[in-house]
């Protein structure tokens, strides 16, 4: 490495089943010169998220796929050090969808989505990749708007010990919740879910019956379930839910990796029979309000009244078997990977 080239994660193979190491590769190539408008920004944490699995397919989605021989596709934190662009100086803390890069050189506009971002000063920069950037927010308008939890509801988290899954619970907390249940895999991760976010009980779905412990929990029903991961988990919840509950679909990290799509939930009848509300949605529908988000939920964190948790792997080469421990279950809260001091 010298200090005229950039390394960058390109997408190599389409992922056919569980996404391989192997399906990218490392590439280097001289940095351009920066044009009028352009800062040079030099990545120092990497993001990483369940949805990237997706990306990586070709099929259409919110996001165009990442193409092959493409940098794949990240959230980024980093240090502007150089600048042609009139609102951005050398030296400030910049977050962006800059991707698995050391170095990127990008059109200065600002912006929630595809621009660059300035990381408000206090800030810990990769708070930015995590409770404050798109989990945190997808998190937010999850839980309020699309769930619209209200005070005294019954609420179920599933994926509840991830980033996007652990802020979720606890802004139900927030919001007035009578009460509030993780499902999480292990018992260090039920553990942080009832002792550090504070929710009222955590079932650990690897050694526990999740669909025995939700009757046990919540006797009366769901009201509201907030849903990361499909599959059994899901079946088992539509079979607690409250009669006119509502469940919002978030994620479903469970099939992201099959070959073949599993079968759909079993209890699907379960909606009809318990008139439930189901709703999908994506962060994007919601991006023009996330300075709203932002300031209720960087007020709950300065206040302490939500907590967060983040894995931070280390290593620009360590960007594969990183994103590999989200689908392996290894990651408490944001999934990280630091590759600069």
């Amino acid at each position: 490495m010298t200090e005229n080239t950039n390394g960058q994660w390109r997408l190599r193979t389409r992922p056919h089943g569980m996404v391989k190491e192997s399906d990218f590769e490392l590439v280097r190539e001289p940095i351009p010169e920066l044009e009028e408008g352009q800062v040079h920004v030099r990545n120092h944490y990497l993001a990483f998220e369940p949805a990237m699995r997706g990306w990586l397919d070709d099929v259409p989605s919110y996001l165009p796929p990442v193409g092959i021989g493409e940098v794949m596709r990240a959230s980024t934190v980093g240090k502007v050090i150089a600048s042609k662009h009139s609102g951005f100086e050398v030296g400030e803390t910049v977050s962006g969808m800059l991707g698995w890069q050391e170095h990127a050189i990008v059109e200065g506009d600002p912006g929630p989505m595809g621009g660059l971002s300035r990381v408000p000063a206090g800030v810990p920069p990769q708070i930015m990749l995590g409770a404050l950037g798109v989990t945190g927010l997808t998190a937010y308008f999850g839980m309020t708007e699309v769930g619209g939890v209200k005070e005294g509801d019954k609420v179920l988290v599933s994926g509840a010990a991830g980033a996007t899954g652990s802020v979720a619970a606890q802004i139900a907390k927030r919001r007035g919740a009578s009460k509030v249940v993780g499902i999480a895999g292990g018992p260090e991760k039920c553990a942080w879910l009832t002792e550090k976010a504070g929710l009222d009980a955590a079932i650990d779905y690897k050694s526990e019956d999740v669909h025995s412990r939700l009757g046990e929990e919540f006797p009366d029903g769901v009201d509201l379930f907030f849903d990361n991961v499909g599959g059994p988990i899901l079946d088992d919840a539509l079979q607690n839910m409250a009669w006119f509950g509502r469940v919002v679909l978030c994620g479903g990290i469970s099939g992201y990796n099959e070959e073949q799509l599993p079968p759909g939930p079993r209890h699907y009848m379960q909606i009809v029979i318990r008139r439930l509300t189901v709703k999908g949605f994506i962060l994007l529908d919601h991006i023009a309000r996330a300075g709203e988000a932002m300031g209720e939920l960087s007020g709950w964190i300065k206040n302490g009244e939500i907590d967060y948790a983040e894995d931070v792997q280390e290593g620009f080469e360590n960007a594969p078997s990183t994103l590999l421990r989200l689908y392996q279950g290894k990651n408490l809260g944001k999934q990280l990977l630091k590759i600069i001091d």
